[in-house]
């Protein structure tokens, strides 16, 4: 097998988001995916003249559809459905979109069965996730020309937090502190930089630390939603009256599902379903989101010893795995007419403490 390349994942996750042909290879294997999203007529006729490209689904979705009760389905991996002829780009983007699922009752009798090529489908949708787009391809076994190439090795370097490092930091008088300094973190597989806010100065107590992923929705148009604006501007408050603390602002927009996949998300719980099941029906985790980076932030910012600001016992965990002492400080907020069922389920489904 061929050493990783550390630039092979962002070529591919380019590539999905222009609609173009991804082969993904083990060495031994070779899978070639087109994204539905990004498809179009011409595109998946180039693709797939035969019109034999069967569809990949997540594990997630393919429950949704009831496709994870046939006895060829494997309901922890993707699951695929056998193309045919009058399964079109148009259903397949019904299959693939939750949003239609009212809108455009599903024809079928669809047939699944497991998917081609293992680990590569799980890649494939690995590589959806980052490039926010909607895990459901045309699948076809065997490489294509001129396509990008991927392997799973290159997708584990690509997600290696420990690659991120400081790159640029400078003073930033802020409005809860006139002493503060912002730091930004880069790896070089990565175009989004993370950052971290250090406000006030080491005073012999563990800084008061909060982990935010980004919510363009609720930190900057102030949505009502969801609490992250109110959250954000909480702990900034709390940690400059606190002395010394750190923000680390982390871009895992939509809990590391993307800023488009997350509006797909709130449509979904516009028509009924709480935030763990529109995002299920996705095709995605229930939180995608990756707390190794925080931990490899922190370590670089020589911060071992943290105050947490939070209510999520998954960050606390995930930072101690990554070598971070952590004291779980609480951080409510009052719910709203607009959010109280979104506090409600991440309390009864994903484990807060409210």
């Amino acid at each position: 097998m061929t050493p990783a390349d550390a630039k092979a994942a962002a070529r591919a996750i380019d590539a999905l988001r222009r609609g173009w042909v991804v082969c993904l290879s083990d060495g031994e294997t070779t899978l070639s995916v087109l994204a539905i999203e990004t498809a179009d007529d011409a595109r998946l006729a180039d693709f797939d003249p035969d019109g034999q490209a069967d569809i990949l689904l997540s594990p997630s979705r393919a429950e949704t559809l009831h496709l994870t009760n046939q006895l060829a389905a494997d309901p922890d991996h993707a699951v695929c459905v056998k193309r045919a002829p009058w399964l079109t780009l148009p259903l397949a983007r019904a299959l693939a979109d939750p949003a239609l699922d009212l809108a455009h009752p599903l024809k079928g009798p669809f047939e699944s069965r497991p998917s081609p090529c293992g680990a590569l489908c799980d890649v494939a949708l690995t590589l959806a996730r980052h490039a926010g787009l909607l895990p459901a391809f045309f699948v076809l076994t065997g490489a294509q020309a001129d396509a990008a190439a991927v392997s799973p090795a290159d997708l584990a370097l690509h997600d290696d937090a420990t690659r991120l490092e400081i790159v640029a930091r400078a003073r930033l008088p802020v409005a809860v502190a006139e002493r503060a300094e912002i730091v930004a973190f880069r790896s070089p597989e990565l175009a989004l930089e993370h950052v971290a806010l250090l406000i006030g100065s080491p005073n012999g107590q563990p800084p008061l630390v909060r982990l935010h992923s980004e919510c363009l929705t609720g930190d900057v148009l102030g949505s009502l939603k969801c609490d992250c604006g109110p959250q954000l501007d909480a702990a900034l408050q709390l940690i400059a009256e606190s002395g010394w603390g750190i923000l680390l602002y982390l871009r895992q927009e939509g809990r590391g599902i993307g800023l488009i996949n997350k509006l797909r998300a709130y449509e979904l719980q516009d028509q009924g379903f709480d935030t763990v099941d529109a995002n299920l029906r996705l095709g995605f985790a229930i939180d995608a989101r990756d707390f190794g980076v925080a931990a490899h932030m922190l370590v670089l910012l020589g911060a071992r010893h943290i105050r947490l600001l939070t209510n999520n016992p998954a960050k606390a965990a995930r930072l101690e795995a990554g070598g971070i002492a952590v004291e779980q400080v609480s951080h409510a907020l009052p719910a709203n007419p607009h959010n109280r069922a979104y506090l409600m389920t991440k309390r009864d489904r994903t484990g807060h403490m409210l």
